[in-house]
């Protein structure tokens, strides 16, 4: 043991501590009431959070004393189970704020979504890797997308689509395996259609779409099949774009609808579906440059941020810490996320590799998310800030998906 604790990458060990203890410390300012008990009180969220911490150092443990090439070897049954804990939702699952995400044993609650974003990414690790798979063919890219949707597609009925949206993130180890830059293309311009339409209708993106079609049509040096392209992609758009009401109005409920919304600034709602959103814009603005100090922010010892412990746990920082303290927890992901870059380029075995980007994908896409939710760019999705907002099963999650690639990182070379 001694001789393999030398080949762990302790660099990304540390910045994980790192974010874990603040993110503790955070939970606990925002989950305090007005008589402080013990640090281990269970009654209390912060306790509990702690007691999560403490198990999560158990699994961190046990997932680096299991040989690495079980995580290949065995990931394809790992993935079916996974896909049969989310099925088995719809008849056991236990429904919390609007979603049946849980599976409840006693008092404790168990989100499979969380385990099932790991075992997706050993899966495709493990089928992209495979020597009779190359990625640039069309018939396997559509196995691999299916290895990927198969999860998302169960999660969004629970209902749960900001889960199923980190899904997206898997597309990132595909990119340098080799897939073609046409689907980031294509799926870039379909948001925008998206989103273009419900600010300005689908007419007058129609007509934008047709006169920037137009000017590429009559470019001198595009030839009959890149033509031919531009005509494909601008019917597809005018198509997509006629149909976003429909799907707006039809397929997102009322709620998701009303977030959509405020983001883009049609509706002003600061007392109703965007009271979260508000008043963690007011904590982090009322933090300035070095915060007001731990346990003193007054958005946060009054309650004002609901879920602050969760999905807004940011805005607690913002408030105590300031810039300077939003800034720190900024650069650790970011440093996290080009140390596990680094680290994922550097396997000798393609599995490795393709594991390395997934993992940073998944952590990328939450931190983004969650953190662009909480100062109002993106709509209120629910995807918790990753090794820091409260949960055992976020936490347990993200540990497992993290250490899993430690512990393939200090076998590479064995591969």
């Amino acid at each position: 043991m001694a001789k393999s604790a030398a080949g762990f990458d302790w660099i990304t060990i540390f910045i994980y501590l790192a974010l874990v203890c603040f993110g503790w410390a955070n939970i606990y300012s925002a989950t305090l009431g007005d008589a402080s008990g013990s640090l281990l009180d269970l009654d209390q969220i912060y306790g509990k959070q702690a007691l999560w911490i403490v198990m999560s150092l158990f699994l961190i443990v046990v997932i680096l004393s299991i040989e690495a090439k079980f995580y290949q070897r065995f990931s394809s049954v790992i993935y079916i189970i996974s896909l049969l804990s989310l099925i088995g939702l719809f008849v056991f699952g236990k429904t919390i704020s609007g979603a049946t995400s849980w599976y409840s044993f006693g008092g404790v609650s168990i989100q499979p979504s969380e385990f099932a974003k790991l075992a997706t990414g050993l899966a495709l690790a493990k089928y992209v890797s495979d020597i009779q798979t190359n990625i640039r063919k069309i018939s396997h890219q559509v196995k691999a997308f299916i290895i990927i949707a198969l999860p998302a597609l169960i999660i969004i009925p629970q209902p749960d689509p900001g889960s199923a949206m980190v899904y997206a993130a898997f597309f990132f180890p595909l990119y340098r395996e080799g897939l073609s830059g046409v689907y980031l293309a294509l799926g870039l311009a379909g948001v925008s259609v998206f989103v273009l339409t419900l600010l300005v209708g689908p007419v007058w993106v129609t007509a934008g779409t047709v006169l920037i079609a137009l000017l590429l049509f009559l470019m001198k040096k595009r030839k009959r099949p890149g033509r031919f392209l531009t005509v494909a992609v601008a019917a597809l758009a005018i198509g997509l774009s006629f149909s976003v009401n429909y799907i707006f109005e039809n397929v997102f409920e009322q709620r998701h609808r009303d977030r959509f919304n405020i983001v883009l600034g049609k509706e002003v709602d600061s007392r109703g579906i965007g009271y979260n959103t508000n008043q963690s814009e007011i904590a982090i603005g009322s933090g300035g440059w070095v915060g007001k100090g731990w346990t003193e922010g007054t958005q946060t010892k009054g309650h004002f941020v609901p879920e602050q412990h969760t999905d807004y746990i940011f805005s607690t920082v913002g408030e105590e810490w300031g810039f300077l303290g939003s800034a720190v927890v900024i650069v650790l992901f970011i440093l996290l996320l080009l140390r596990l870059i680094t680290m994922a380029e550097r396997q000798k075995s393609q599995f490795n590799r393709i594991y390395g980007y997934s993992v940073a994908g998944i952590i990328f896409v939450h931190f983004m998310v969650n953190i662009g939710m909480v100062i109002g760019v993106f709509p209120t999705v629910g995807i918790p800030l990753p090794f820091f907002s409260y949960g055992g099963s976020g936490l347990w999650g993200f540990t497992i998906l993290l250490f899993i690639f430690i512990k393939l990182d200090s076998d590479r070379m064995s591969f």
